[in-house]
């Protein structure tokens, strides 16, 4: 055996060693990678005929205003394994309803939701606790009038079943939280209209293809 050839043959152990090390941690790093990919999260479309957010505030102090929206688009991810998710939602502050005609144009008005310069509300959240298999609470932030503020809320109650019709699975939940309004630049008739308004959520959205 010339030095050489020896010289290869104390290296090659080595070099295996350090190649299965290195296969070892990179299927490690990829394999953890996909655990917690978004890939696994799976996605909820939300089901505009079955979702109305609303709010309700103090009128004067002697009784209490309550309205929703009739119009809201976005989406829900749920990964129950890693339990997380995300919720996406975008609302038309022009579909507001009050049941109240001349309520609802003057709400579209400067005074309140200035719906011609902000034609969206959005809210950006991630479920933050879980109940058992179901989410409990979302910490997010929510866009008014071109201010972002955070708003955080909690899911009541929380279902999922075959959607009949569509045979995909649907997924419905109660939620609920509060602000502020002044925090968003929306001061009209304060303090006589109550400052503090609590939003309730009703929503179903359909999983995604």
């Amino acid at each position: 055996m010339n030095l050489k050839t020896k010289f290869q043959w104390r290296l090659t152990p080595a070099s295996s060693a350090l190649s299965a090390a290195a296969v070892t941690k990179a299927t490690a790093a990829v394999l953890t990678a996909l655990t917690f990919s978004p890939a696994f999260a799976q996605t909820y479309n939300v089901e505009p005929n079955h979702t109305y957010p609303s709010f309700e505030a103090g009128h004067f102090g002697i009784s209490v205003w309550r309205g929703k929206f009739n119009k809201t688009s976005g989406s829900v991810t749920l990964d129950r394994a890693g339990k997380g998710g995300t919720v996406d939602i975008s609302i038309d502050p022009a579909s507001i309803n009050f049941g109240h005609a001349k309520m609802e144009e003057h709400a579209r008005t400067k005074d309140w939701f200035n719906v011609e310069q902000f034609p969206k509300i959005t809210y950006k959240g991630k479920i933050s606790q879980w109940n058992g298999d179901a989410p409990a609470a979302v910490e997010g932030e929510m866009t008014l009038l071109g201010v972002t503020r955070p708003l955080n809320l909690t899911i009541h109650s929380f279902k999922c079943i075959p959607h009949p019709m569509l045979k995909r699975e649907v997924c419905g939940a109660d939620a609920s939280g509060s602000f502020k309004r002044s925090d968003f630049g929306m001061k009209y008739g304060l303090p006589a209209h109550g400052d503090d308004m609590k939003v309730a959520i009703q929503i179903e959205a359909i999983k995604a293809d």
